[in-house]
């Protein structure tokens, strides 16, 4: 899987992580699948999301792992009775999703493989087009 136990020490604590997934190994890694798709939703258009979600240890981009864990555990509070600890979790989500945005306007440019069609060229040109609007001179 994407995520370890390690990555998710960073903002939560173990037992803390048990409490919000109800110690089933089932909840949490649907909550993980849950986010990496929600992810992949703003990356696919430009990035090789297979490439991003199958990487392993040091190979992985650190904020895509810190964002996926944020997104998971939004999801698995969100199914908590009372949303016991949601401010802290909606706050880094709402960042999480932000950053993604970024990334979707070409605001944000990481460090992740591209996609690329089958002739193994970027399927999504960095360069923007723009042009003014037709003038319309009637005389």
């Amino acid at each position: 899987m994407f995520l370890s136990d390690e990555d998710y020490a960073v903002v939560i604590g173990d037992d803390a992580l048990k409490v919000v997934s109800r110690a089933s190994a089932e909840i949490r890694r649907n909550a993980e699948l849950e986010a990496m798709e929600e992810m992949s939703g703003y990356l696919r258009p430009a990035f090789d999301c297979d490439a991003i979600f199958s990487a392993s240890g040091t190979d992985r981009n650190p904020l895509v792992v810190m964002r996926a864990v944020d997104i998971a555990l939004y999801h698995l509070v969100a199914s908590l009775p009372q949303k016991m600890g949601i401010e802290i979790r909606k706050e880094r989500y709402e960042r999480a999703i932000e950053w993604l945005e970024g990334i979707q306007a070409g605001k944000i440019i990481p460090d992740l493989p591209q996609a690329v069609d089958e002739e193994g060229r970027p399927s999504v040109s960095p360069t923007i087009y723009f042009s003014d609007k037709k003038l319309k001179h009637d005389w």
